[in-house]
Protein backbone atom coordinates (compact mmCIF):
# COMPACT_ATOMS: atom_id res chain seq x y z
CA UNK A 1 0.00 0.00 0.00
CA UNK A 2 1.63 3.17 -1.07
CA UNK A 3 1.37 6.35 1.42
CA UNK A 4 3.76 8.90 0.41
CA UNK A 5 5.23 8.79 -3.28
CA UNK A 6 8.39 8.06 -1.46
CA UNK A 7 7.20 4.92 -0.74
CA UNK A 8 7.18 3.91 -4.65
CA UNK A 9 10.44 2.18 -5.76
CA UNK A 10 10.74 2.14 -9.74
CA UNK A 11 12.65 -0.69 -9.58
CA UNK A 12 9.66 -2.86 -7.80
CA UNK A 13 8.19 -5.60 -9.36
CA UNK A 14 5.02 -6.04 -6.71
CA UNK A 15 1.45 -4.70 -7.67
CA UNK A 16 0.46 -1.90 -6.86
CA UNK A 17 -1.86 -0.19 -4.53
CA UNK A 18 -2.81 3.46 -3.24
CA UNK A 19 -3.43 4.27 0.32
CA UNK A 20 -6.92 5.94 0.28
CA UNK A 21 -5.48 9.23 2.46
CA UNK A 22 -3.87 9.19 -0.36
CA UNK A 23 -5.98 9.46 -3.55
CA UNK A 24 -8.22 11.93 -1.31
CA UNK A 25 -5.39 14.65 -0.82
CA UNK A 26 -5.02 13.86 -4.83
CA UNK A 27 -8.78 14.76 -5.29
CA UNK A 28 -8.82 17.90 -3.39
CA UNK A 29 -5.89 19.18 -5.38
CA UNK A 30 -7.24 18.70 -8.38
CA UNK A 31 -10.74 20.04 -7.55
CA UNK A 32 -8.92 23.34 -6.37
CA UNK A 33 -6.85 23.15 -9.71
CA UNK A 34 -9.71 22.94 -11.61
CA UNK A 35 -11.88 26.15 -9.88
CA UNK A 36 -8.14 27.66 -10.68
CA UNK A 37 -8.56 26.81 -14.60
CA UNK A 38 -11.85 28.15 -14.61
CA UNK A 39 -10.97 32.07 -14.17
CA UNK A 40 -9.67 31.95 -17.85
CA UNK A 41 -6.48 33.11 -17.19
CA UNK A 42 -3.81 31.52 -19.47
CA UNK A 43 -2.10 28.59 -18.36
CA UNK A 44 0.82 26.83 -20.54
CA UNK A 45 -0.60 24.10 -22.47
CA UNK A 46 -4.03 23.76 -21.07
CA UNK A 47 -5.38 27.10 -23.25
CA UNK A 48 -2.72 28.05 -25.15
CA UNK A 49 -0.57 26.15 -27.41
CA UNK A 50 2.72 24.58 -26.73
CA UNK A 51 6.19 25.38 -27.17
CA UNK A 52 6.99 28.78 -29.59
CA UNK A 53 3.13 28.54 -30.26
CA UNK A 54 1.82 28.89 -26.54
CA UNK A 55 1.11 33.05 -27.55
CA UNK A 56 -1.95 30.75 -28.96
CA UNK A 57 -4.82 30.85 -27.24
CA UNK A 58 -7.35 28.08 -27.57
CA UNK A 59 -11.22 27.95 -27.76
CA UNK A 60 -13.20 25.96 -25.16
CA UNK A 61 -14.00 23.92 -28.04
CA UNK A 62 -10.14 23.41 -28.70
CA UNK A 63 -9.22 23.26 -25.59
CA UNK A 64 -11.21 20.03 -25.34
CA UNK A 65 -9.13 17.96 -28.08
CA UNK A 66 -6.00 19.63 -27.24
CA UNK A 67 -5.22 17.25 -24.19
CA UNK A 68 -5.03 14.49 -26.46
CA UNK A 69 -3.59 16.09 -29.41
CA UNK A 70 -0.49 16.70 -27.06
CA UNK A 71 0.24 12.95 -26.91
CA UNK A 72 -0.97 12.05 -30.77
CA UNK A 73 1.66 14.48 -32.25
CA UNK A 74 4.67 13.72 -29.98
CA UNK A 75 4.30 10.00 -30.24
CA UNK A 76 7.38 10.04 -32.99
CA UNK A 77 9.47 7.80 -31.69
CA UNK A 78 10.53 4.41 -33.21
CA UNK A 79 12.53 1.09 -32.40
CA UNK A 80 14.17 0.30 -30.87
CA UNK A 81 12.46 0.43 -27.53
CA UNK A 82 13.35 0.47 -24.26
CA UNK A 83 13.42 -3.39 -22.47
CA UNK A 84 10.11 -4.32 -20.00
CA UNK A 85 11.88 -3.74 -17.01
CA UNK A 86 13.01 -0.05 -17.93
CA UNK A 87 9.59 0.85 -19.20
CA UNK A 88 7.68 0.08 -16.56
CA UNK A 89 10.33 2.14 -14.26
CA UNK A 90 9.30 5.00 -16.86
CA UNK A 91 5.28 4.66 -15.52
CA UNK A 92 5.92 4.22 -12.10
CA UNK A 93 9.08 7.40 -12.56
CA UNK A 94 5.67 9.04 -14.00
CA UNK A 95 2.96 7.98 -11.50
CA UNK A 96 5.23 8.77 -8.60
CA UNK A 97 5.70 12.39 -9.72
CA UNK A 98 1.77 12.77 -10.05
CA UNK A 99 1.18 11.46 -6.27
CA UNK A 100 3.00 15.03 -4.98
CA UNK A 101 -0.23 16.61 -6.82
CA UNK A 102 2.25 19.51 -8.61
CA UNK A 103 0.22 18.10 -11.89
CA UNK A 104 -2.63 18.13 -9.90
CA UNK A 105 -4.45 15.20 -12.58
CA UNK A 106 -7.98 13.56 -11.42
CA UNK A 107 -7.65 10.49 -9.58
CA UNK A 108 -9.33 8.57 -11.95
CA UNK A 109 -6.37 9.11 -14.53
CA UNK A 110 -4.05 8.16 -11.59
CA UNK A 111 -6.39 4.87 -11.26
CA UNK A 112 -5.68 4.33 -15.06
CA UNK A 113 -2.18 4.67 -14.78
CA UNK A 114 -1.92 2.40 -12.05
CA UNK A 115 -4.39 -0.24 -14.22
CA UNK A 116 -1.43 -0.30 -17.06
CA UNK A 117 1.71 -0.87 -14.50
CA UNK A 118 -0.43 -4.08 -12.83
CA UNK A 119 -1.20 -5.26 -16.22
CA UNK A 120 1.96 -6.82 -17.14
CA UNK A 121 2.14 -5.48 -20.00
CA UNK A 122 4.22 -2.25 -21.15
CA UNK A 123 4.22 0.52 -23.89
CA UNK A 124 6.65 0.41 -26.73
CA UNK A 125 8.63 3.69 -25.64
CA UNK A 126 11.55 4.42 -27.59
CA UNK A 127 15.04 4.06 -26.25
CA UNK A 128 16.53 6.93 -28.75
CA UNK A 129 15.85 10.28 -29.90
CA UNK A 130 13.94 12.21 -26.96
CA UNK A 131 15.52 15.76 -28.27
CA UNK A 132 13.82 17.95 -26.34
CA UNK A 133 13.76 20.29 -23.19
CA UNK A 134 12.58 17.24 -21.05
CA UNK A 135 11.38 13.53 -22.81
CA UNK A 136 8.14 14.78 -24.46
CA UNK A 137 8.71 12.66 -26.83
CA UNK A 138 9.12 9.18 -25.01
CA UNK A 139 6.39 10.57 -22.49
CA UNK A 140 3.93 10.41 -25.52
CA UNK A 141 4.83 7.23 -26.10
CA UNK A 142 4.59 6.04 -22.56
CA UNK A 143 1.32 7.71 -22.26
CA UNK A 144 -0.23 6.75 -25.46
CA UNK A 145 -2.12 3.56 -24.13
CA UNK A 146 -4.11 5.26 -21.10
CA UNK A 147 -5.82 7.01 -24.22
CA UNK A 148 -5.98 3.98 -26.67
CA UNK A 149 -2.50 5.53 -28.41
CA UNK A 150 0.49 3.20 -29.35
CA UNK A 151 1.69 -0.44 -28.70
CA UNK A 152 2.18 -2.45 -25.48
CA UNK A 153 4.56 -5.17 -24.83
CA UNK A 154 4.11 -8.44 -22.39
CA UNK A 155 6.26 -8.09 -19.55
CA UNK A 156 8.36 -10.79 -21.03
CA UNK A 157 11.58 -10.21 -23.16
CA UNK A 158 11.11 -11.06 -26.75
CA UNK A 159 7.33 -11.61 -26.86
CA UNK A 160 5.48 -9.43 -29.78
CA UNK A 161 3.96 -6.03 -29.14
CA UNK A 162 0.04 -5.19 -29.97
CA UNK A 163 -2.07 -2.92 -30.25
CA UNK A 164 -3.32 -0.83 -26.88
CA UNK A 165 -6.96 -1.65 -28.29
CA UNK A 166 -8.58 -3.60 -25.59
CA UNK A 167 -5.85 -3.54 -22.79
CA UNK A 168 -7.18 -0.51 -20.75
CA UNK A 169 -10.87 1.34 -21.63
CA UNK A 170 -9.53 4.24 -23.75
CA UNK A 171 -9.29 7.45 -20.77
CA UNK A 172 -10.80 11.11 -21.93
CA UNK A 173 -8.05 13.47 -20.91
CA UNK A 174 -9.60 16.56 -18.62
CA UNK A 175 -7.81 19.75 -18.38
CA UNK A 176 -4.34 19.81 -17.68
CA UNK A 177 -3.70 16.38 -17.88
CA UNK A 178 -2.43 15.66 -21.63
CA UNK A 179 0.24 17.84 -20.82
CA UNK A 180 0.65 16.72 -17.47
CA UNK A 181 1.82 13.19 -18.75
CA UNK A 182 4.11 14.99 -21.10
CA UNK A 183 6.07 17.49 -17.92
CA UNK A 184 9.38 17.05 -16.22
CA UNK A 185 12.08 14.08 -16.68
CA UNK A 186 9.73 11.04 -15.06
CA UNK A 187 11.08 8.44 -17.25
CA UNK A 188 14.67 9.35 -16.78
CA UNK A 189 14.61 9.53 -13.16
CA UNK A 190 12.44 6.04 -12.98
CA UNK A 191 14.99 4.84 -15.78
CA UNK A 192 17.60 6.02 -13.93
CA UNK A 193 16.73 4.69 -10.49
CA UNK A 194 16.26 1.27 -12.10
CA UNK A 195 19.92 1.26 -13.15
CA UNK A 196 21.21 2.31 -9.84
CA UNK A 197 20.09 -0.38 -7.81
CA UNK A 198 21.98 -2.39 -10.80
CA UNK A 199 24.89 -0.51 -10.25
CA UNK A 200 25.04 -1.23 -6.46
CA UNK A 201 24.57 -4.96 -7.54
CA UNK A 202 27.51 -4.99 -9.66
CA UNK A 203 29.45 -2.98 -7.30
CA UNK A 204 29.56 -6.03 -4.91
CA UNK A 205 30.33 -8.30 -7.61
CA UNK A 206 33.23 -6.13 -8.48
CA UNK A 207 35.03 -6.27 -4.92
CA UNK A 208 34.25 -10.48 -5.12
CA UNK A 209 35.76 -10.49 -8.60
CA UNK A 210 39.09 -8.19 -7.64
CA UNK A 211 39.44 -9.84 -4.39
CA UNK A 212 39.42 -13.69 -6.11
CA UNK A 213 41.99 -11.82 -7.89
CA UNK A 214 44.07 -10.63 -5.03
CA UNK A 215 43.87 -14.24 -3.93
CA UNK A 216 45.08 -16.52 -6.57
CA UNK A 217 47.98 -14.21 -7.36
CA UNK A 218 49.17 -14.06 -3.76
CA UNK A 219 48.89 -10.47 -3.48
CA UNK A 220 51.05 -8.18 -0.93
CA UNK A 221 47.93 -6.95 1.42
CA UNK A 222 49.81 -3.91 2.21
CA UNK A 223 47.54 -1.89 0.33
CA UNK A 224 44.43 -3.06 1.78
CA UNK A 225 45.49 -2.71 5.17
CA UNK A 226 42.63 0.00 7.13
CA UNK A 227 45.21 2.86 7.73
CA UNK A 228 45.66 3.76 4.30
CA UNK A 229 42.18 5.21 3.79
CA UNK A 230 42.33 7.45 6.60
CA UNK A 231 39.69 10.04 5.78
CA UNK A 232 37.67 8.35 3.69
CA UNK A 233 34.71 5.96 5.04
CA UNK A 234 33.82 4.71 2.00
CA UNK A 235 37.21 3.60 1.06
CA UNK A 236 38.07 2.20 4.22
CA UNK A 237 34.71 -0.23 3.92
CA UNK A 238 35.59 -1.28 0.29
CA UNK A 239 39.85 -2.23 1.81
CA UNK A 240 37.61 -4.49 4.92
CA UNK A 241 35.25 -6.00 2.40
CA UNK A 242 38.44 -7.21 0.06
CA UNK A 243 40.19 -8.09 2.99
CA UNK A 244 37.65 -10.17 3.92
CA UNK A 245 36.88 -11.51 0.92
CA UNK A 246 40.57 -12.10 -0.45
CA UNK A 247 41.88 -13.78 3.24
CA UNK A 248 45.02 -13.13 5.03
CA UNK A 249 48.07 -14.03 2.76
CA UNK A 250 51.36 -13.96 4.98
CA UNK A 251 53.87 -14.96 2.54
CA UNK A 252 53.45 -12.71 -1.08
CA UNK A 253 54.62 -13.65 -4.56
CA UNK A 254 56.23 -10.10 -4.69
CA UNK A 255 57.13 -7.27 -2.79
CA UNK A 256 54.06 -5.17 -5.10
CA UNK A 257 51.79 -6.74 -6.81
CA UNK A 258 50.82 -4.85 -10.42
CA UNK A 259 49.03 -1.70 -9.84
CA UNK A 260 45.19 -3.19 -11.07
CA UNK A 261 45.97 -5.17 -8.38
CA UNK A 262 46.97 -2.79 -5.90
CA UNK A 263 44.13 -0.12 -6.43
CA UNK A 264 41.05 -2.46 -6.71
CA UNK A 265 39.46 -1.00 -3.68
CA UNK A 266 40.14 2.97 -4.62
CA UNK A 267 38.67 1.61 -8.32
CA UNK A 268 35.55 0.23 -6.49
CA UNK A 269 34.95 2.83 -3.82
CA UNK A 270 34.85 5.51 -6.51
CA UNK A 271 32.09 3.36 -8.30
CA UNK A 272 30.27 2.94 -4.74
CA UNK A 273 30.73 6.44 -4.09
CA UNK A 274 28.82 7.59 -7.34
CA UNK A 275 26.21 5.20 -7.34
CA UNK A 276 24.93 6.97 -3.93
CA UNK A 277 25.44 10.17 -5.40
CA UNK A 278 23.21 9.26 -8.62
CA UNK A 279 20.75 7.73 -5.49
CA UNK A 280 20.79 11.53 -4.24
CA UNK A 281 20.25 12.78 -7.46
CA UNK A 282 17.38 10.35 -8.05
CA UNK A 283 15.69 11.72 -4.82
CA UNK A 284 16.03 15.37 -5.90
CA UNK A 285 14.45 14.64 -9.04
CA UNK A 286 11.38 12.68 -7.10
CA UNK A 287 11.34 15.01 -4.19
CA UNK A 288 11.71 18.54 -6.56
CA UNK A 289 9.30 20.20 -8.89
CA UNK A 290 9.77 19.06 -12.67
CA UNK A 291 6.13 19.08 -13.35
CA UNK A 292 5.57 23.12 -15.46
CA UNK A 293 3.68 24.25 -15.12
CA UNK A 294 3.02 23.07 -11.66
CA UNK A 295 0.25 23.49 -9.26
CA UNK A 296 1.68 24.95 -6.28
CA UNK A 297 0.32 27.05 -3.26
CA UNK A 298 -3.09 27.94 -5.17
CA UNK A 299 -1.96 28.59 -8.99
CA UNK A 300 -0.37 27.24 -11.93
CA UNK A 301 3.38 28.16 -12.10
CA UNK A 302 5.90 27.87 -14.66
CA UNK A 303 8.79 25.49 -14.05
CA UNK A 304 12.40 24.40 -15.54
CA UNK A 305 12.76 21.53 -13.57
CA UNK A 306 12.65 19.46 -16.74
CA UNK A 307 16.38 20.59 -17.22
CA UNK A 308 17.56 17.43 -15.71
CA UNK A 309 21.38 18.52 -15.57
CA UNK A 310 21.95 16.95 -12.03
CA UNK A 311 20.72 13.95 -12.91
CA UNK A 312 22.63 13.91 -16.53
CA UNK A 313 25.31 14.75 -15.21
CA UNK A 314 25.56 12.00 -11.74
CA UNK A 315 24.70 9.26 -15.15
CA UNK A 316 27.89 10.31 -16.41
CA UNK A 317 29.79 10.28 -13.61
CA UNK A 318 28.64 6.96 -12.88
CA UNK A 319 29.71 5.68 -16.75
CA UNK A 320 33.03 7.26 -16.22
CA UNK A 321 33.48 5.34 -12.71
CA UNK A 322 32.26 2.23 -14.55
CA UNK A 323 34.28 2.23 -17.57
CA UNK A 324 37.41 3.17 -15.50
CA UNK A 325 36.71 -0.21 -13.53
CA UNK A 326 36.45 -2.21 -16.34
CA UNK A 327 39.84 -0.96 -17.66
CA UNK A 328 41.67 -1.94 -14.64
CA UNK A 329 39.82 -5.22 -14.75
CA UNK A 330 40.55 -6.02 -18.03
CA UNK A 331 44.36 -5.27 -16.74
CA UNK A 332 44.39 -7.82 -14.14
CA UNK A 333 42.68 -10.28 -16.78
CA UNK A 334 45.87 -9.62 -18.88
CA UNK A 335 48.06 -10.34 -15.75
CA UNK A 336 45.93 -13.23 -14.62
CA UNK A 337 47.37 -14.93 -18.21
CA UNK A 338 51.21 -14.58 -17.33
CA UNK A 339 53.36 -16.67 -15.47
CA UNK A 340 55.43 -14.14 -13.98
CA UNK A 341 52.52 -12.88 -11.73
CA UNK A 342 50.51 -15.99 -10.68
CA UNK A 343 53.25 -18.75 -11.24
CA UNK A 344 50.48 -20.72 -12.62
CA UNK A 345 50.77 -21.82 -17.23
CA UNK A 346 51.14 -19.29 -19.65
CA UNK A 347 47.26 -18.13 -20.34
CA UNK A 348 46.05 -20.61 -17.81
CA UNK A 349 46.37 -23.19 -20.29
CA UNK A 350 45.85 -26.71 -18.89
CA UNK A 351 48.66 -27.56 -21.69
CA UNK A 352 50.43 -24.27 -23.47
CA UNK A 353 51.56 -24.67 -26.85
CA UNK A 354 48.81 -27.44 -28.31
CA UNK A 355 46.05 -25.44 -26.27
CA UNK A 356 45.33 -21.34 -26.29
CA UNK A 357 44.33 -21.20 -22.74
CA UNK A 358 42.23 -18.00 -22.36
CA UNK A 359 43.84 -15.47 -24.05
CA UNK A 360 40.92 -14.55 -26.41
CA UNK A 361 38.73 -14.26 -23.05
CA UNK A 362 40.87 -11.14 -22.66
CA UNK A 363 40.62 -10.56 -26.21
CA UNK A 364 36.65 -10.17 -25.70
CA UNK A 365 37.40 -8.35 -22.35
CA UNK A 366 39.72 -5.54 -24.55
CA UNK A 367 36.83 -4.60 -27.19
CA UNK A 368 33.74 -4.72 -24.59
CA UNK A 369 36.12 -1.56 -22.20
CA UNK A 370 37.12 -0.15 -25.83
CA UNK A 371 33.11 0.09 -26.51
CA UNK A 372 32.87 1.30 -22.93
CA UNK A 373 35.22 4.05 -23.03
CA UNK A 374 33.05 5.88 -25.92
CA UNK A 375 30.24 6.46 -23.69
CA UNK A 376 32.21 8.65 -21.75
CA UNK A 377 31.28 11.81 -23.44
CA UNK A 378 29.28 14.23 -21.35
CA UNK A 379 25.84 13.75 -22.37
CA UNK A 380 24.44 17.12 -21.63
CA UNK A 381 27.68 19.22 -23.80
CA UNK A 382 25.46 20.24 -26.72
CA UNK A 383 23.37 23.09 -27.17
CA UNK A 384 20.88 22.62 -29.75
CA UNK A 385 17.37 24.43 -30.44
CA UNK A 386 14.38 23.03 -31.50
CA UNK A 387 10.39 24.84 -31.01
CA UNK A 388 11.73 27.59 -33.47
CA UNK A 389 13.91 28.73 -30.15
CA UNK A 390 11.74 28.39 -27.29
CA UNK A 391 13.99 25.39 -26.41
CA UNK A 392 17.23 26.66 -26.96
CA UNK A 393 18.88 23.94 -24.59
CA UNK A 394 19.24 20.44 -23.62
CA UNK A 395 20.19 18.51 -20.94
CA UNK A 396 20.08 14.73 -22.65
CA UNK A 397 18.92 13.47 -19.86
CA UNK A 398 17.45 10.29 -22.08
CA UNK A 399 20.30 9.93 -23.43
CA UNK A 400 22.68 10.29 -20.50
CA UNK A 401 20.36 7.45 -18.46
CA UNK A 402 20.81 5.05 -21.54
CA UNK A 403 24.46 5.15 -21.94
CA UNK A 404 24.47 4.47 -17.96
CA UNK A 405 22.76 1.17 -18.92
CA UNK A 406 24.74 0.41 -21.86
CA UNK A 407 27.60 0.99 -19.32
CA UNK A 408 26.48 -1.17 -16.41
CA UNK A 409 26.07 -4.41 -19.36
CA UNK A 410 29.52 -3.89 -20.40
CA UNK A 411 31.02 -3.93 -17.40
CA UNK A 412 29.11 -6.66 -16.54
CA UNK A 413 30.80 -8.28 -19.33
CA UNK A 414 34.50 -7.40 -18.64
CA UNK A 415 34.06 -8.56 -14.89
CA UNK A 416 32.79 -11.86 -16.21
CA UNK A 417 35.74 -12.25 -18.47
CA UNK A 418 37.87 -11.68 -15.29
CA UNK A 419 35.93 -13.93 -13.11
CA UNK A 420 36.02 -16.59 -15.63
CA UNK A 421 40.12 -16.47 -15.65
CA UNK A 422 39.83 -16.35 -11.59
CA UNK A 423 38.25 -19.09 -11.18
CA UNK A 424 40.55 -21.12 -13.96
CA UNK A 425 43.59 -19.56 -12.02
CA UNK A 426 42.18 -21.49 -8.51
CA UNK A 427 41.82 -24.72 -10.27
CA UNK A 428 45.04 -24.37 -11.89
CA UNK A 429 47.04 -23.49 -8.41
CA UNK A 430 47.33 -24.92 -5.33
CA UNK A 431 45.77 -22.48 -3.35
CA UNK A 432 42.56 -22.51 -1.37
CA UNK A 433 39.55 -20.37 -2.16
CA UNK A 434 39.06 -18.21 0.66
CA UNK A 435 36.05 -18.94 2.53
CA UNK A 436 35.02 -15.04 1.44
CA UNK A 437 34.47 -16.38 -2.02
CA UNK A 438 33.39 -20.16 -1.69
CA UNK A 439 30.07 -19.44 -2.55
CA UNK A 440 30.78 -17.27 -5.87
CA UNK A 441 33.13 -19.87 -7.13
CA UNK A 442 30.91 -22.67 -6.06
CA UNK A 443 28.31 -20.28 -8.21
CA UNK A 444 30.48 -20.69 -11.00
CA UNK A 445 31.43 -24.22 -11.09
CA UNK A 446 27.84 -24.70 -11.09
CA UNK A 447 27.01 -23.59 -14.32
CA UNK A 448 30.52 -23.91 -16.21
CA UNK A 449 32.46 -27.07 -16.32
CA UNK A 450 36.27 -27.58 -15.45
CA UNK A 451 38.26 -26.33 -18.35
CA UNK A 452 40.46 -28.79 -19.53
CA UNK A 453 41.06 -27.52 -22.95
CA UNK A 454 39.99 -25.19 -25.54
CA UNK A 455 36.68 -24.96 -26.15
CA UNK A 456 34.00 -22.06 -26.87
CA UNK A 457 34.56 -19.88 -23.94
CA UNK A 458 31.61 -17.29 -25.18
CA UNK A 459 28.80 -19.89 -23.66
CA UNK A 460 31.04 -20.24 -20.29
CA UNK A 461 30.56 -15.98 -20.09
CA UNK A 462 27.20 -16.23 -21.21
CA UNK A 463 26.70 -18.69 -18.38
CA UNK A 464 28.10 -16.48 -15.97
CA UNK A 465 25.74 -13.32 -16.85
CA UNK A 466 23.09 -15.34 -16.82
CA UNK A 467 23.36 -17.22 -13.66
CA UNK A 468 26.03 -15.53 -11.56
CA UNK A 469 26.60 -11.68 -11.89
Amino acid sequence: MINEPSDLDPAGTDPIELAPALLERLAAIRSEALRTLGSGDPVYGVNTGMGNLSKVRLTEDEQRRHQHNLLRGRAVGGPPWLAPDEARAVLIGRLRTFLTGDAAVSVELIHQLVALINSNHVPAIPAEGAGSAGEIIPLAHAAGPLVGIGHVYPAAPGADGRSTRGLLPPYELGPKEGIALLAGIPGATGRAALQASRAHRLADHLSAVGAGAIAVVGANRDPYRAAVARGDDVLADELTRLRELAGPKADPRSLQAPVSFRVAGQVTAHVRRTVRQLDDAVERAFTGVTDSPAYLDGEFIGTAGFHGLDLTAYCDHLTAALAHAAEVSTARLHRLLDPAVTGLPPQLARDPGPQAGLVAVHKRAVATTHQLGRLTLPTAISTVETSNGQEDVQTFSWEAVGNLAEAIRLTRETAACELLAVRQAFALSARAIPPGLQDLMQAVDDVVPPIDADRPFGEDLTAILTAVL
